[in-house]
């Protein structure tokens, strides 16, 4: 695992916005792991200016979102179905067709995720995936205890989870209380795997994934299993790190 502390939530998102646009730029038909949430809205942005400088495109990629709410309408302005079209398909230039979002409104949701692992392995698996952490240590919707081979399936979201995501709805009893969400195993399928974070709200979590031990606990922590993964926060998110120094020394190049 790679780690790098970066000076400001504008560093951090430009840093993971150039390992996604090198991907692109060696693959214009590569497939993209999208989160939702305010962690990755600053790489969205920052790869938005490339499209728009026309350094990079979009146009031949596919996506694939981790995860959906369960029980409410593809339409309503917090479905990630409709976050995704805003905040990805329609700012980066992607083909709606090639993006995909878990179906949370099937009649039957585990054949729905079933569905999902398998468009995931038909189109040839993710390139890079984009990550961000929970103050509970998640990624994605796989809450503490989430096995380390979960699959894309149904969880009930932990009542932290839910009180972080009230400011998007009109109470927290708005609130959905499950989703369907790529498990852990799915997410280390992945080529390569990018997470961001800032503020010290994610000070613990990012400190219990790095240095922490593998635990599903701190789902976040398996990503230590990874060969490419990179986890790149700002100052503020890398506070309860013990191994700052090193971390900086490892990012200066090899001369």
């Amino acid at each position: 695992m790679q780690v790098l502390i970066m000076g400001s939530g504008t560093a951090v998102a430009e840093s993971a916005a150039e390992r996604v646009s090198a991907v692109i730029a060696a693959n214009p038909s590569a497939t993209i792991g999208v989160a939702t949430g305010s962690s990755p809205l600053g790489i969205y942005a920052a790869l938005q200016r490339r499209v728009e400088m026309g350094s990079i495109s979009f146009a031949r990629a596919s996506a694939f979102a981790l995860d959906e709410y369960v029980g409410i309408p593809a339409d309503h302005p917090q479905s990630y179905t409709s976050v995704i079209a805003q905040e990805v398909t329609e700012r980066l230039g992607f083909d709606p067709q090639r993006v995909h979002v878990p179906n949370g409104r099937a009649a039957d949701l585990d054949a729905a995720a079933e569905a999902y692992d398998a468009a995931i392995a038909a189109a040839g698996g993710v390139d890079i995936q984009i990550l961000g952490i929970g103050a509970n240590g998640h990624i994605g919707f796989n809450e503490p205890t989430s096995s380390f081979g979960s699959r894309t399936r149904v969880k009930t979201l932990a009542p932290g989870t839910r009180a972080a995501n009230a400011r998007f709805f009109e109470s927290i009893d708005d609130v959905p209380r499950h989703c369907l969400t790529q498990g852990l195993g799915t997410i280390l399928e992945a080529r390569e795997l990018v997470l961001v974070a800032q503020g010290e709200r994610k000070a613990d979590a990012v400190a219990a994934a790095v240095e922490g031990p593998l635990t599903a606990m701190v789902p976040a922590s398996a990503l230590q299993l990874h060969p490419r993964a990179t986890v790149i926060v700002d100052e503020a998110a890398a506070a309860r790190l013990t191994l700052t120094d090193y971390y900086r020394s490892a990012a200066v190049p090899l001369s």
